[in-house]
């Protein structure tokens, strides 16, 4: 059957096994194309009785006697998120603060766990907040930020990074490597296991950040002998905005590492209230202060329903899905002066495809304003488009590229103004 035919979406809806948690989310337009689930998950409808359920059930009626339950729950849901879609086993991951509090965070003891070596590295499409606290790193302690400039197609396709692309700028000074499982612009995917086993090779650490990862693809972090890693729980994660992130760090580093933020739920015997720091040995030593309860409860109830998905069919799905999407590219774009982006591989990308126009940020406007369909705009010309596969059907993903290819052919994208919100 024809991808170009609506016919072809509407079959792969009814041969979906995910097909049954579209109706798990609260989706109060039928009509509107949600691409943007890349950046900000829905919200499950289990997600509002389980925080209805703690205030009321616990944080209500327990009120301080509940911290004797409540006290370690980074842990578990550290644990859960795991199991669900990090392949990691338990006792390495909590669920705390903020992505990029964990990167700095992790980024730092890495680095001063490789005491004389003074180089850092990471790529010039890298997340703006990863980079700029890299550099404020660097100068802070006098260190040396190497930026690969993977924007250039010259070395990097689609900003990818490989071990060739990588491989001329180590040496014995780096102490830190680190990259975006997918890069947040193009959607390209790093292989996490090469790269790490590189940097190892000469005695550097690697913190990954699957930010624009987790939910999408199967990370395997055991497996893939991955030392240190962060990331958000908003996205394909279906948490909320602003929700907890979580912090990976293996069991073989936890005793080595220490981080610059010494705060008291990560000292040995917290309630002694001691006047000297000494850390916990286990993964509670890399957590600051209370749990965000509430946003716990999101993490939970959204992985919860990732778990029984399976990430293996999420992930699936996210292939399947993105295929489609550079097949419509192909038929109905290309021919319209729209570049893709992003690696045809599906080996080699995520759960988002990233179409590039010089009118980029006018058409993603329009395709709000005009023709119901939730993009995001990247600068300096990106439109970013991704199937979250739980509550994103192919249908959906068909009719918003059909609409997208309608208002580019016809140019009525031009009519629409600055929106005056600096989101995009």
């Amino acid at each position: 059957m024809n991808v170009t035919q609506r016919e072809y979406a509407l079959e792969l809806d009814r041969n979906d096994p995910l097909a049954r948690f579209k109706s798990m989310f609260v989706i109060s337009d039928p009509q509107m194309c949600y691409l943007d689930g890349n950046s900000l998950g829905r919200l499950p409808k289990s997600t509002i009785a389980a925080i209805n359920d703690f205030m009321v059930d616990e944080w209500g009626p327990q009120v301080v006697t509940g911290w004797s339950h409540w006290v370690d729950q980074a842990q578990p849901a550290g644990d859960l998120l795991g199991s669900a879609a990090l392949g990691a086993s338990p006792g390495q991951i909590l669920v705390c603060d903020t992505t990029s509090v964990n990167f700095y965070q992790l980024c730092l003891a890495a680095i001063k766990a490789r005491p004389g070596r003074k180089t850092i590295i990471t790529d010039a499409a890298n997340f703006p907040t990863d980079r700029y606290i890299l550099d404020g790193i660097a100068k802070q302690f006098n260190l040396k930020l190497v930026i690969i400039n993977n924007e250039d197609s010259a070395i990097a396709d689609h900003e990818r990074i490989t071990t060739q692309v990588l491989a001329p700028y180590l040496n014995e000074d780096v102490a830190l490597v680190t990259f975006q499982v997918i890069q947040y612009r193009s959607g390209a995917r790093t292989d996490m296991k090469s790269i790490t086993d590189q940097v190892r090779a000469i005695g550097g650490l690697v913190v990954w950040d699957a930010s624009h990862a987790v939910g999408a693809i199967e990370l395997n972090l055991d497996a893939n002998g991955v030392d240190l890693c962060v990331g958000c729980t908003y996205k394909y994660g279906n948490s909320g905005p602003g929700s907890p992130a979580w912090l990976y760090v293996s069991k073989s580093l936890q005793s080595q590492l220490q981080v610059p933020i010494q705060g008291w739920f990560a000292q040995d015997a917290q309630f002694e209230m001691g006047p000297i720091f000494e850390r916990s040995l286990s993964i509670r030593g890399f957590q600051i202060a209370s749990p965000p309860l509430m946003g716990i409860r999101c993490v939970q109830t959204a992985f919860t329903m990732i778990r029984e998905a399976g990430i293996d069919a999420i992930a699936k799905k996210a292939a399947i899905g993105t295929q489609m999407m550079i097949d419509l590219y192909d038929a109905w774009l290309a021919p319209l002066g729209v570049e893709l982006n992003t690696p045809r591989d599906p080996k080699e990308r995520g759960g988002h495809i990233s179409l590039g126009h010089p009118d980029a940020a006018q058409i993603c406007l329009a395709l709000r304003q005009i023709s119901n369909v939730i993009p995001d705009y990247r600068a300096p010309h990106s439109i970013r488009l991704a199937i979250s596969p739980l509550p994103t059907s192919y249908t959906e993903v068909w009719d918003g590229f059909e609409r997208m290819r309608d208002l580019v052919a016809s140019g009525r994208y031009s009519q629409i103004q600055e929106s005056g919100s600096r989101v995009t």
